[in-house]
């Protein structure tokens, strides 16, 4: 079987500039140094096609709308993370974007030796310092959305959901997800699984075949990397299965030739966490001398948080269903539905009533 998905990460890089040594991104020839950035990802790095994908993203549209000097620096292990936001920061750039909530201590470290720099943390409220600014997402809403797309899709009525590290930021997919489901499908049964990294595209794809081994016909996934495996179970899988993305619009990904997609796609939906836009909103106030610290939440209400566009699957699905789903993003924007962030949560949570 062919690697799609390093083909896919093979392309993404291309357009990226030059690789240096260190493992960041040499500006573009001709790109302007008077405003440069940084981004530092975790371990992942933007071979995940999502999270950190979506960060780097962003800071690309800052240098081709904002005549920024992008640079990023892939962390290779946890202990990276420090010494790569130093030397971003020794660098001179203006804004240095550290993604994940494990940049958090490396953050608090650095960022008072270098006031004249603005730090930026996704996933992590960060210190209160004047230069730093935490972004924080109401994943359990977007989750929610997509457990009941999925939910409603379900012919098993058995479901599957693959999650990375066992902490409290994926529990809030999960339990976001199990709420969904219990939305439009009250009966089902939910399995979750672990891989406990980020990087393992075997793992996730091993979990996700065990899954569907035991019924389910459609898994999520919130496991960075793994997700790839998981996407790539259900192409093997066929019709009748779905996988779930997440963060970036993976869609184009469960179809027969990612490079070049077509319908249809193994890939339901993606839950996407709009970290690109976010990263470009925040160089933009910096370039203009607007930026401000302090915690940014964002959800389905203003954008932050949603559904793809799907793309490909959009005539697979009842129009009924479509329209149950936009019901239920428009009230959980209004406030009326709140979904439960933990699983402790879940076990008391009421779920809407929806039309018949």
């Amino acid at each position: 079987m062919r690697n799609w998905w390093w083909l896919a990460l093979a392309g993404l890089l291309a357009g990226c500039g030059g690789t240096n040594a260190g493992g960041g991104s040499a500006p573009a020839t001709g790109e302007s140094a008077e405003f440069p950035v940084g981004i530092v990802t975790d371990v992942a790095g933007i071979g995940d096609l999502s999270f950190n994908m979506m960060a780097w993203d962003g800071l690309q549209r800052a240098g081709r709308e904002l005549g920024a000097a992008p640079t990023k620096i892939e962390s290779q292990q946890v202990g990276d993370y420090e010494n790569n936001l130093q030397r971003l920061a020794e660098k001179g750039c203006k804004v240095v974007i550290g993604v994940g909530y494990a940049l958090e201590p490396a953050v608090k470290n650095i960022a008072p030796r270098y006031p004249n720099t603005h730090f930026v943390l996704i996933d992590a409220a960060g210190p209160q310092a004047p230069n730093v600014t935490g972004v924080v997402f109401h994943e359990e809403e977007g989750a929610f959305l997509a457990g009941a797309l999925a939910g409603g899709m379900s012919k098993s009525g058995k479901l599957g959901f693959v999650g990375g590290q066992e902490i409290p930021l994926i529990k809030k997919f999960e339990a976001g997800y199990r709420a969904g489901i219990k939305t439009t499908n009250p009966g089902a049964t939910v399995f979750a699984k672990y891989t406990n990294t980020w990087e393992d595209v075997a793992k996730g794809k091993e979990l996700a075949l065990s899954l569907f081994g035991q019924g389910a016909d459609v898994v999520f996934h919130a496991s960075g990397r793994c997700g790839v495996g998981v996407i790539d179970a259900a192409r093997m899988k066929g019709p009748g299965f779905w996988a779930i993305g997440v963060d970036a619009d993976q869609d184009y990904l469960g179809t027969a030739d990612p490079e070049h997609p077509e319908p249809p796609s193994r890939v339901l939906t993606s839950m996407m966490k709009r970290v690109d836009n976010v990263v470009f909103a925040i160089c933009q106030e910096a370039k203009a001398g607007a930026v401000k610290s302090g915690v940014r939440e964002l959800g389905v209400k203003d954008g932050g948080i949603g559904l793809s566009p799907l793309k490909f699957t959009k005539s697979e699905i009842p129009a009924s269903l479509l329209q149950r789903v936009e019901a239920l993003k428009t009230e959980v924007a209004e406030g009326k539905v709140k979904p439960p962030k933990t699983l402790e949560d879940l076990e008391t949570w009421k779920a809407p009533v929806m039309p018949k």
